[in-house]
């Protein structure tokens, strides 16, 4: 889509999906490797399921055994408790909520794209530019307007490196996506609310400040964890000065899959943010729900994005 004939097509409805080529391979043929680039992150959230992240995430605390919310009762020796908390409090609930909550957070973001916001694509600004840039009578007619725009691009000298990436061709926005940005509104962003919202029901139901089991380093004592190297074929390993944390790791989780749809030209920074939050809300609004269900036995303390916390 660095060219106006391409851009002009996909506008218009292509479908020129499945066309991206990957290294020593296409398609199915294309080996696997870590992620380690914004291109790599970016291909991830274009055919990921989108709770998916979430889901594998519900799945490995589970599987390591992370322990609940304190507030969340029956987690005593059965011998005490005489009970699990299974559907009501135990691993079944868990899984259920982040796939409800995800579907709420769809609908909620819809309900913006369409009914609030109606913000243009980054590409489509990309064409605005470039048309402006490139038919100069337009300049002072309809795409007046954007003039302001163009100016602080150019000072950014932005402008000058996106016609560099596109040889010389078109001011339009590169896209890791060949078919590009999806049919409706910028605002909200799909991913961003999911992950804020299954994120956030993951964080209340576990215990969000408990430490991975990472080894130690003999020598230095620091936590041992591991991180991909330049190219994606295998794993580093890092020392660490601080543990991980349940509440870190997943925020962590979220920050990344919101941003890859950043990196991959279909969203701008306040889409994912702004999305992130409402997600958040989303949760909390479930959450709550739930307590009026289970009574007062069940509390929780829910960390939020921005550093604080909510009692439930």
């Amino acid at each position: 889509m660095t060219t106006f004939p391409e851009w002009l097509d996909v506008q218009n409805g292509a479908d020129v999906r499945g066309l991206e080529t990957y290294t020593n391979g296409t398609g199915a043929n294309a080996p696997y490797r870590f992620i380690t680039t914004p291109r790599d992150l970016a291909t991830y959230v274009h055919y990921d399921a989108l709770y998916e992240a979430y889901l594998n995430a519900c799945l490995i605390l589970l599987g390591m055994r992370a322990p609940f919310d304190p507030g969340i009762p029956f987690q005593d020796p059965d011998v005490e408790d005489k009970q699990q908390g299974f559907a009501t409090f135990g691993g079944p609930v868990i899984l259920t909520l982040v796939c409800e909550v995800a579907t709420r957070a769809l609908k909620a973001m819809r309900y913006q794209k369409f009914n609030v916001h109606s913000r243009l694509r980054p590409e489509g600004v990309g064409g605005l530019i470039d048309r402006y840039l490139t038919i100069p009578n337009l300049q002072d007619g309809e795409l007046k307007p954007i003039a302001p725009l163009v100016e602080a691009l150019r000072n950014e000298r932005l402008l000058d490196r996106v016609n560099q990436f596109n040889n010389g061709q078109s001011y339009l926005l590169p896209m890791a996506f060949p078919e590009g940005s999806p049919m409706h509104p910028s605002y909200g962003a799909g991913h961003a609310t999911v992950a804020g919202a299954c994120v956030t029901i993951l964080k209340a139901f576990f215990d969000h400040g408990w430490q991975l089991p990472l080894g130690k380093d003999e020598t230095t004592g620091r936590y041992i964890a591991y991180e991909p190297n330049a190219d994606g074929s295998g794993l580093v390993e890092v020392l660490l000065e601080q543990p991980l944390t349940v509440e870190g790791e997943l925020n962590k989780v979220a920050a990344n899959i919101s941003i890859g749809r950043n990196w991959a030209g279909v969203h701008y920074f306040t889409d994912y943010i702004e999305s992130l939050r409402l997600g958040e809300q989303i949760a909390i609004g479930i959450l709550e729900e739930q307590k009026f269900t289970f009574g007062e036995n069940f509390t929780m303390t829910v960390p939020l994005f921005d550093g604080g916390a909510r009692q439930i």
